[in-house]
């Protein structure tokens, strides 16, 4: 019989998607409501997947994003697919590719188009929420359907490129050990280029 008293890890798989993140955006929660977001401080790895299925983004002038992914023996697979949906290839590559070595500066994302205002740090959220209020003063139905057709024009591309992602980090992703002793020895290292 199987000893069930036994807690076995199960091996990974390019067959397993254990990536809970993938279902924490508004738009694979099913809203389709405009979301607003508001970049104060680092943005990095994870939080491009909000950042990826938000309509438009307003950062703080101190703001900075990176992907530390490949730093630590990661596969950017569904950041770097948001991001590349965002901005231009080239710059969407850097900065997956360049891992914690390079920030891009808030300056540098408004010119590339990932951020679409710059606010100074005690301007943002009103920058932000003036937005959300004037998106909330238009009729509701005009609205949504105005979101379903931005996000219709990128949505078969995005899934597709999003299907290949945990293929992608089964076969690229250094064993959780190795990532852990890459993670550990951060500290020390250079400081990051911001640009």
């Amino acid at each position: 019989g199987i000893d069930r008293g036994v807690d076995v890890p199960q091996p990974a798989s390019p067959y397993s998607a254990d990536d809970p993140l993938i279902a924490i955006g508004p738009k694979a929660g099913d809203l389709w409501k405009p979301v607003v977001a508001a970049v104060n401080g680092m943005a990095c790895g994870g939080a491009f997947y909000l950042l990826g299925e938000a309509e438009f983004l307003i950062a703080s002038e101190t703001a900075t994003f990176f992907d530390p992914h490949t730093a630590y023996g990661m596969v950017s697979a569904y950041e770097a697919v948001y991001m590349a949906q965002r901005m231009p290839f080239g710059e969407a590559a850097r900065m997956s590719l360049m891992g914690t070595a390079e920030r891009l500066s808030a300056r540098r994302a408004h010119e590339i188009g990932l951020v679409s205002e710059l606010a100074a740090p005690d301007g943002l959220l009103p920058a932000a929420l003036r937005a959300a209020e004037t998106l909330a003063g238009f009729p509701t139905e005009a609205v949504q359907g105005t979101v379903r057709a931005l996000w219709s024009a990128k949505q078969a591309a995005l899934q597709q490129s999003l299907a290949q992602a945990p293929a992608l980090i089964a076969l690229g992703n250094l064993a959780p050990e190795r990532q852990a002793e890459l993670f550990a020895g951060r500290r020390g290292g250079p400081e990051p280029r911001v640009r």
